[in-house]
């Protein structure tokens, strides 16, 4: 899995983030203070999406893109520590489930 912190995202990265989101409500995103992207295997998204919304207070969307490899992308928003949060949280259960292995 790949991630990335966008800190006080331009209007423009919103905008963009929001289009590839596709349509719907997504415009309540647009005063968000970060941004957590996280790019992997669908399964691990699905995982990683339910891991951030249990572990702290953030909004979790889809953004699409065209990948052949089934690659896909979430877009944590929220403020800048429950993001921050999310994303450590996440990367907290990968290496509890290698670990294992």
């Amino acid at each position: 899995m790949k991630f990335q912190i966008i800190k006080s995202p331009s209007k423009g990265t919103l905008d963009m983030l929001i289009r590839r989101m596709g349509t719907g409500n997504n415009k309540d995103l647009i005063s968000t203070d970060a941004v957590g992207l996280v790019q992997g295997m669908m399964i691990d998204m699905i995982c990683a999406a339910d891991i951030a919304e249990k572990a702290v207070g953030v909004t979790v969307k889809d953004i699409r893109g065209s990948c052949p490899q089934n690659m896909i992308m979430i877009g944590i928003f929220g403020d800048t520590a429950s993001v921050e949060s999310a994303i450590n949280e996440i990367k907290d259960s990968l290496k509890k489930e290698k670990d294992l292995c």
